[in-house]
């Protein structure tokens, strides 16, 4: 009954900015970590970023470093990607992904949403 829901995603020109946001909702007991996978078409998944609920700290993929900013609000159980300075490389659909305890530590999925980087 753990759900992520996604919002933000679009179509942006090149050196844009968008915001995605996603909500844990459902019954478990606590979270571990949230963050970010991308999969642009004809690659593989990849993880943008993530941020531990214990003691905060994040991770990057080098390309997004500078560029990209997780935050979380713990109280709303809400992961968001701040992405700045857009290239067409960035182009994916981008899944939230959280590693939280409800029965067992299980890692749970958002349903994508698409982030387009296009001029």
């Amino acid at each position: 009954q753990v759900q992520l829901v996604e919002s933000g995603g679009g179509s942006v020109q090149p050196g844009g900015s968008l915001r995605l946001s996603c909500a844990a909702s459902g019954s478990f007991l606590s979270i571990v970590v949230m963050g970010w996978y991308r999969q642009a078409q004809g690659k593989e998944r990849e993880l943008v970023a993530d941020i531990f609920t214990s003691g905060g700290s994040t991770r990057y993929i080098d390309s997004v470093k500078g560029r990209f900013t997780i935050s979380r609000d713990n109280a709303k159980n809400t992961v968001y990607l701040q992405m700045n300075d857009l290239k067409p490389e960035d182009t994916a659909v981008y899944y939230c992904y959280a590693d939280m305890y409800a029965s067992a530590l299980r890692r749970f999925w958002g349903q994508g949403t698409q982030v387009t980087v296009s001029s």
